[in-house]
């Protein structure tokens, strides 16, 4: 809770320092918004716990209506001041913050920045990930679910960054962080990770994106330096087709040994919009992790998994979007569970009603 207040103290801080700048003239604004996605997702494995892999973060319980994320968000901006703080709920708060302390599961986002120049950005506390194609908001991504890719690398972190906009193609990002998804730092481990983000955008229909993150996630009594690389591209072939296309490549350094423990996974999606109300997406993906770095299997030859997917979007006001997608992974091992038998292969159907303000 204390986190909290700081966060809050910070923001009110710099909007007094804002306001009493004489070189500032602009008022600020303060703006509230929301979001709720409710979901029911039918895994045809049917686990008797409700639980889908545990691998999946979001619309991941079984044979239930659930609320996936919800949040409501206050978000201040001035031309020398902004600040976010956002509070949520649901099965990804439950699941992605499991590690975290009680009183900062329910955090989205608690942060505050101030201009230091042109184009030049600080900003502190509790952010969106700077990794990765596909975000924790829905409706904003291609399809209903998260690839393997997104669901096993950051969705938030915590820490400090660096923002530059090099006029309107480029945008350079440098942070330091707490860790690999965490806000609490891990017992025993003292290191802060760094991270990277470059964006360029060469035209409006072509958005290229490359981040990594250096940081080591083990106690210091047994140091495992992760290196990590995402790099994204997003093209508007036509104004009704939309394509992206992601690699990620981490490794890890092995305990007490000079070599490294890898995994990667690369994805191609791709959108088309039948009309102003109807979509239809598809995504095919691919996740190796063979010595379990990230995603551990339990068998000898790792985590080696394909997935498909297929969407339907319908937005029946510009608020309201409702959609549906069937998913197929299929994995070269015995990873899942079906009436008490060891299978390799987990379809399901998932089904959301999201609304945004």
């Amino acid at each position: 809770m204390k986190f909290i207040y700081i966060l809050l103290f910070l923001i009110t801080s710099q909007i007094t320092c804002a306001q009493t700048d004489t070189a500032s003239t602009a008022p600020g604004k303060l703006a509230f918004s929301g979001f709720a996605d409710i979901y029911y997702a039918y895994d045809f494995n049917k686990p008797a716990t409700h639980e889908r892999p545990g691998f999946l973060y979001n619309h991941n319980r079984h044979n239930e209506f659930n609320v996936n994320l919800a949040f409501l968000k206050a978000a201040y901006t001035s031309d020398r001041v902004r600040g976010n703080l956002a509070v949520m709920a649901g099965t990804y708060a439950q699941y992605n913050l499991a590690a975290e302390p009680d009183l900062l599961r329910n955090i989205f986002e608690a942060n505050a920045g101030v201009r230091l120049a042109p184009g030049l950005w600080l900003d502190a506390g509790v952010f969106l990930s700077h990794i990765g194609l596909e975000s924790a908001i829905s409706k904003d991504n291609y399809t209903l679910t998260r690839s393997l890719a997104a669901e096993n690398s950051p969705y938030y972190e915590s820490g400090v960054k660096v923002t530059y906009e090099a006029g309107s193609k480029w945008v350079f990002t440098g942070l330091v962080l707490n860790g690999w998804q965490n806000i609490r730092e891990p017992e025993g481990n003292s290191s802060k990770a760094l991270g990277t983000q470059i964006q360029f955008k060469p035209t409006d229909k072509i958005l290229l994106n490359s981040s990594t993150f250096f940081g080591n996630e083990k106690p210091d009594n047994a140091k495992q330096r992760r290196y990590f690389h995402n790099f994204y591209a997003t093209f508007h072939l036509q104004p009704q087709l939309k394509l992206a296309a992601f690699f990620d490549i981490g490794a890890e350094k092995e305990l007490e040994a000079d070599s490294y423990n890898t995994w990667y996974s690369p994805a191609i999606l791709l959108r088309y919009d039948l009309s102003d109300k109807v979509a239809v997406a598809a995504r095919a993906e691919y996740y190796r992790d063979e010595n379990g770095v990230i995603i551990s299997s339990g068998t000898p030859n790792g985590f080696k998994t394909t997935g498909y997917s297929l969407n339907l979007d319908y937005a029946p006001a510009t608020n309201v979007l409702l959609r549906v997608e069937g998913r197929l992974l299929d994995s070269k091992n015995a990873l899942f569970t079906r009436d008490n038998r060891p299978v390799d292969k987990s379809t399901a159907i998932t089904s959301s009603i999201a609304i945004s303000f």
